[in-house]
């Protein structure tokens, strides 16, 4: 059984779109798998396809021109309308403009491309094609898909029940995600060393493929290096001048080798929200891990972390993701809340037109409870509504004009929880 993923149908979809079809997504993280499944399904339609992959060295020659690589498709298909799948992109030099060049040739062909290295996929790419193609960004498996699949697919439509009346099993799933991430092929791994020697394939795949053959840098050492002091900072403002010196990089460098670990999908960026910048504490971002598990990897701690200790953060970075995701979707920003006089608050949904702060909590609170920061925030701000993540308290409480909704971390999955 495969673990279905929620991404699928909207690509799906967009199939049927004249724009390219652009999946980005880390190393790793079930975008061919998403490209074979389309394949599948098509074919089972009666759809002409043909699949090119970039790392397969008989297909490179076929990308030598665009002249080349249409007479490939002309002896394949003739004129017949085809669905024309390239994988692994980022192997191509100037590939926005060699996609651009295709699309404008206006051929009877519906081009889907896919690639871990979004450096030229979101840049390059970006660039060539404005108005030609629609992004679409695969995530590590989340926690929800998770849960499906070891269940079966048997209470579709009913997770929320599910995870109310089996707390002890959600729990137990919860502790083993947050200690080895969602990568597929570590969700379908069941022993804990296993997980271990695939988390460690992953990570030296990335460092191998994409930090070492793509981008050439200089220090790949310093680039590890700067992975696992970030992995002991996630939720905490960056302190470049502290990185720089602990990793031994100039500023420019060490500013550069961070954006590429977040153009590879290793890290993401969350900005401080303010209105005052004179008022508010700082503009460095804080940096959180697309996965859990690589993150706990980078520290030698996958598989090793026990509540309560060390819970806290990693519990936060797993309510980052969920956001993220839900963020992504509906092109909303999410961002974090520093005072100079040192309140707090874990993450501001920026919607534009409403903003919304979350506080997490490792705890199963028994009782309602909202810190000075909060408090702060909600006074300052005035937002219509609040939430606080934690483990299992379900309950709403008004502070001035704010609804204050406690809610469990499996409620973040239900569509109207920030809607």
């Amino acid at each position: 059984m495969k673990i279905k993923r929620k991404i699928y149908e909207k690509i799906a979809t967009h199939l049927y779109e004249k724009e390219i079809t652009i999946i980005t997504g880390a190393r790793q993280v079930g975008k061919t798998t998403l490209l074979k499944q389309l394949i599948k399904d098509l074919e089972k339609k009666g759809k002409k396809t043909l699949f090119f992959n970039l790392d397969i060295q008989a297909h490179k020659r076929y990308f030598e021109s665009q002249e080349v690589f249409v007479q490939k498709l002309q002896l394949e298909a003739g004129k017949e309308p085809a669905f024309v799948f390239i994988d692994e992109i980022q192997r191509l030099e100037n590939a926005g403009l060699f996609l651009k060049g295709l699309y404008d040739m206006e051929l009877p062909c519906k081009f889907v491309v896919s690639g871990s290295g979004s450096l030229e996929l979101k840049e390059k790419i970006h660039e060539s094609l404005t108005g030609r193609k629609r992004m679409f960004e695969v995530q590590p498996v989340s926690y929800e898909e998770m849960v499906e699949y070891r269940t079966g697919y048997a209470y579709q439509g009913r997770w929320q029940d599910f995870f109310e009346s089996e707390r002890e099993k959600t729990y137990s799933w919860l502790l083993e995600y947050l200690n080895y991430g969602g990568y597929p092929r570590i969700v379908l791994e069941s022993v804990a060393s296993k997980k271990r020697a695939l988390l460690d394939e992953i990570f030296h795949s990335y460092l191998e493929r994409d930090i070492t053959f793509l981008l050439s840098l200089s220090r790949p050492d310093a680039f590890v290096l700067m992975i696992r002091l970030l992995a002991d900072k996630i939720g905490n403002p960056l302190n470049f001048s502290q990185l720089s010196s602990q990793t031994g990089l100039a500023l420019a460098t060490l500013k550069k080798y961070l954006w590429y670990a977040e153009k590879t999908f290793i890290v993401k960026r969350v900005l401080p929200f303010f209105r005052n910048a004179r008022k508010e504490l700082t503009r460095s971002p804080e940096i959180y891990f697309v996965d859990t598990g690589l993150r706990n990897y980078a520290l030698n701690l996958a598989g090793r972390l026990e509540p309560p200790v060390n819970m806290g953060m990693i519990f936060e970075n797993f309510v980052f993701n969920i956001l993220f995701e839900k963020a992504l979707e509906n092109n909303w920003t999410i961002k974090y809340w520093r005072s100079k006089d040192k309140a707090e608050i874990d993450f501001v949904i920026d919607k534009g037109y409403e903003q919304i702060p979350v506080e997490v909590k490792f705890q199963d609170l028994k009782r309602t409870s909202i810190s000075r920061s909060f408090h702060s925030f909600l006074k300052k701000y005035q937002p219509a509504r609040a939430l606080i993540v934690n483990l299992s308290l379900e309950t709403s409480i008004y502070a001035g004009e704010t609804k204050v909704s406690f809610i469990p971390f499996y409620r973040l999955f239900a569509e109207e929880t920030t809607q």
